[in-house]
């Protein structure tokens, strides 16, 4: 399916969000408060992860992306880079069926080579499950990082021979590792913090962004709906002035 950039043509504004993209941060920063070890807060990230989807299902979202683990997170102590990988594998082989019954297809975007071969296999394994599925799609960026996605989409191209003044967004765009998702109408990141840290850079260009305080492991139905809420009180302009928008709805 061909999917419209924002930068081009004007994307068909729905109410409800058609893909939301969150930042899950405060995992570590929620534990810590608690006087836990960092590593439960990832535990328990993972619990919130499952209300979200959830709620998303509920309320008819189509596209849900996570950004679980950045290229950059590998500068953390390696102690807690080692326990992320094993929950993270954990969490496939123990989410994944649960995901497949509930008609949700699994994504798993990024550089994946670094990756150890059987955390590799169970991201193989995972998709496969759930390439058929037609619910929400939920994609986990993993070793990921926006622009090495522009890089590895440019360099796709170059090896198919495309010559450099051939290249074009549209082109690009199609190269892009979530190339098969429409552009996030949405951006979550929790925690506190107010950046995008090299989250899909190409495709928010016209997403709502939305920072909230609420660290992830709190986050949960109420706080999604809050951010729709959010979402839903902005006017989606692309370029245009108000009265165009305005004129367009009437």
């Amino acid at each position: 399916m061909k999917h419209i950039s924002s930068s081009k043509e004007i994307p068909q504004v729905a109410v409800v969000p058609k893909h939301i993209a969150i930042i899950m941060d405060g995992n570590g920063r929620w534990a810590t408060k608690r006087f836990l070890p960092r590593v439960a807060g990832h535990v328990r990230g993972v619990e919130a992860v499952r209300g979200v989807i959830e709620a998303c299902i509920q309320r008819g979202v189509s596209y849900l992306t996570l950004f679980a683990f950045s290229s950059e997170n590998w500068r953390r102590p390696a102690e807690e880079v080692s326990l992320l990988m094993r929950l993270f594998v954990t969490a496939l082989e123990k989410e994944v069926r649960k995901m497949n019954e509930h008609n949700i297809r699994l994504k798993i975007v990024g550089d994946l080579t670094r990756f150890e071969p059987h955390l590799q296999q169970a991201i193989v394994n995972a998709e496969a499950i759930t390439a058929n599925n037609d619910g929400l799609t939920v994609t986990v960026c993993a070793n990921y990082g926006g622009r090495w996605d522009i890089v590895q989409a440019v360099n796709k191209l170059s090896h198919a021979g495309v010559d450099a003044k051939e290249i074009t967004e549209e082109s690009l765009s199609e190269h892009l590792s979530m190339a098969y998702a429409p552009e996030p109408d949405l951006f979550i990141r929790t925690g506190g913090e107010t950046r995008i840290s090299n989250f899909l850079l190409w495709q928010l260009a016209y997403s709502e962004l939305f920072f909230t305080n609420t660290f992830w492991p709190d986050f949960n139905a109420t706080s999604l709906d809050e951010a729709i809420a959010s979402y839903q009180s902005r006017e989606r302009r692309f370029g245009q002035t108000s009265e165009q928008v305005i004129g367009a709805v009437k």
